[in-house]
């Protein structure tokens, strides 16, 4: 009777461990033929010698759950980001609508204050009007600077 090449690993209760073949140490993992008919016991560390056994790998399934998983995490991302611009939306639009209301606010309230009366003061480039008496403007020569602040004249001689 002769069985294929073939063998299917599986794992087994603890209760059920039995010897390996080859080293006799308990073993949980079990290699089995796809009919069901042969088996036998094998250490873990038996099953990685590629001496002893290969595994066939079917790179088609392993293509397809590599692209399902790209796809996936693809889609997490956008949801993601997604999340995040209309966060972003809210945040900005509850802002703009924060300022719109400060502004609104502070316009009503100029508008309820009554505005300081408005003093006719004369201003200094504006020539007097005729009925008012000249004013004396103080002129600047090349020598003097007026101070920014205090209202004093500097001389033009060095210190």
């Amino acid at each position: 009777m002769s069985f294929p090449n073939t063998w299917h690993h599986r794992k087994v209760a603890e209760t059920s461990a039995k010897a390996c073949e080859v080293c006799f140490k308990p073993s949980t993992s079990v290699l089995i033929t796809p009919d069901n008919k042969d088996f036998f016991y094998v250490c873990p560390a038996h099953l990685k010698d590629r001496g002893f056994c290969s595994p066939v790998v079917d790179h088609d399934a392993i293509a397809a759950k590599k692209k399902k998983e790209m796809e996936d995490e693809i889609e997490r991302v956008k949801k993601e980001y997604e999340e995040k611009q209309r966060k972003k939306k809210e945040k900005e639009s509850e802002k703009s609508k924060k300022e719109n209301e400060d502004k609104e606010k502070k316009e009503s309230e100029k508008k309820d204050e009554p505005s300081p009366p408005v003093k006719n003061k004369p201003d200094e480039k504006t020539p007097p009007k005729a009925d008012e008496e000249p004013r004396e403007l103080l002129p600047t020569t090349t020598g003097q600077k007026a101070r920014s602040g205090d209202g004093q004249k500097e001389s033009g001689t060095p210190k």
